[in-house]
């Protein structure tokens, strides 16, 4: 069996099980650098995995968490969270 083949059992296996951790980074709307009409936020893939399964969520003023649907682009070694204005959240990934 092959490293791919094999890599990919194991992560199949993990997920049936549910055995991964779920790590989160929160951040800051200051974070966000404006790019044209959008607003965008670089994560590099070594801080949050290849980013296959993350959630995007926004605080809102009451202090709560809300999933949002923004935006997920790859680049190099970078994720770009890219939103229409910035906000204060966190996203969470498989560690």
């Amino acid at each position: 069996m092959n490293e791919d083949v094999f890599n990919g059992t194991v992560y199949s296996l993990m997920k049936k099980l549910n055995i991964f951790t779920m790590s989160s980074r929160n951040f800051k709307k200051e974070e966000f650098v404006k790019d044209n009409e959008q607003y965008q936020l670089e994560f590099k893939i070594q801080e949050i995995g290849e980013g296959s399964n993350l959630t995007i969520e926004k605080q809102k003023e009451n202090g709560e968490y809300e999933v949002v649907q923004a935006e997920i682009k790859r680049f190099n070694d970078s994720i770009f969270i890219t939103w229409s204005q910035p906000f204060n959240g966190r996203i969470i990934f498989e560690k």
